[in-house]
């Protein structure tokens, strides 16, 4: 193992930030801290780096405990969101600024930043100071700076934030160039799913101090560990329905095929809710996979080049049995989901705010128990 992260707690107050943090990261392995707002992902960077200091727990490093040492002892690189570039010094002033610190001779540390300033193409702009670059520039003079280290882990903290989407796509790419070349162990903090599902050998999932779920981009995706990892992967968001509101609705009764497969596969009396992909729907029945839905009203679309995003409610008839005795007639009540889901296909449709039957791919349905945690 390269990095060993053992019950890690630590408190701002009498807020807790970070919850019993155990984790192994392997070594030369690009690993993603993916999470909302507040949930201690960055807590956790800085005290990896040394930056902030952990009520309780450990951190070893090849066998060797880290967290015990100040951070220049660590061999660690930190790349900061904000580029963190002094603006008085040259390009090539900031990259050097660590070998100067450790006193490294002049003639080495000139060689040492031409080298650098080649590998992330920055040779032409050694003379320039930082307000003279763009963003992107920037952020690989704090790379560059990051690679004198010579670290043994590279950690990131939202280094593509402040950048705009098309110079974030861009250097995502050269992040990933830059990992496949030097084979250094990684840790990366992001809320950006995108960052974290295009990037990540493993994602580390975490919400409220916790770590919800490690595993690969796909283990993440395709089979979550509770509903917070579900909702919180993919764009457009999954699909959440309660089975006791579609068991009110007869939505079962009058989708056999389907209460007949979940039922086969799962004990529907501990499920709480079903929960499917957008992508998971479809208007015909494209392979044996596929099983009848139901019928479902299109309410808007959006087009997306590639694909189309459908919004669509389940509106269902219900017989009360109850009669108006004048008109000696029958009430039936239309009962709905009140939250819109959502589909994507490559197939356009006509028209809109019209009735449609809809399949779903019957090895793609989850189900998730009473305490939010995957059945199955």
């Amino acid at each position: 193992m390269s990095l060993e992260i053992i019950n890690i707690n630590k408190s701002f107050g009498k807020n807790q930030i970070l919850k019993n943090i155990s984790l192994s990261i392997n070594e030369s392995e690009f690993v993603v801290f993916l999470g909302p707002s507040g949930c201690g992902k960055t807590t956790l960077l800085r005290i990896i780096a040394g930056l902030e200091t952990e009520d309780s727990g450990e951190i070893f490093y090849n066998g060797t405990q880290i967290n015990t040492l100040d951070p220049k002892s660590r061999k660690i690189g930190m790349v900061f969101q904000n580029y963190a570039l002094y603006p008085h010094l040259t390009v090539a002033e900031n990259i050097a600024f660590p070998l100067k610190i450790n006193k490294v001779p002049k003639e080495i540390r000139e060689k040492k930043v031409a080298e650098i300033a080649e590998f992330i193409g920055l040779s032409e702009h050694l003379h320039k100071k930082p307000k003279q670059l763009s963003g992107g520039q920037k952020q690989r003079v704090a790379l560059g700076r990051a690679i004198s280290r010579e670290p043994k882990i590279f950690l990131f903290d939202e280094p593509l934030s402040n950048l705009d989407a098309k110079l974030r796509s861009s250097m995502r790419i050269e992040l990933y160039k830059l990992h496949q070349t030097m084979k250094t162990t990684s840790i990366y903090v992001t809320h950006d799913q995108v960052e974290a599902m295009t990037m990540g050998d493993r994602i580390v999932l975490l919400n409220d101090g916790i770590i919800q779920q490690v595993g690969s981009p796909q283990e993440i995706y395709n089979s979550p560990t509770n509903l917070f990892v579900a909702g919180f992967i993919g764009n457009p968001a999954i699909n959440l329905f309660e089975i006791n509101v579609l068991s009110e609705m007869n939505y079962f009764e009058q989708n056999s095929e389907l209460i007949a497969f979940l039922s086969q596969t799962n004990d529907l009396s501990k499920a709480k809710t079903l929960a499917i992909r957008p992508e998971n729907f479809a208007f015909a029945k494209l392979d044996d996979n596929f099983i009848k839905f139901g019928e479902v009203k299109i309410i808007s679309k959006e087009f997306l080049g590639n694909e189309y995003i459908y919004y669509f409610e389940i509106e269902h008839q219900i017989n009360n049995n109850l009669q108006n005795q004048n008109l000696n007639q029958k009430f039936e009540t239309k009962i709905k989901i009140n939250q819109i889901k959502t589909l994507t296909s490559k197939e356009e449709l006509e028209n809109n705010q019209q009735k449609y039957v809809i399949f779903v791919n019957k090895t793609k349905l989850l189900l998730f128990d009473n305490n939010n945690n995957k059945l199955g």
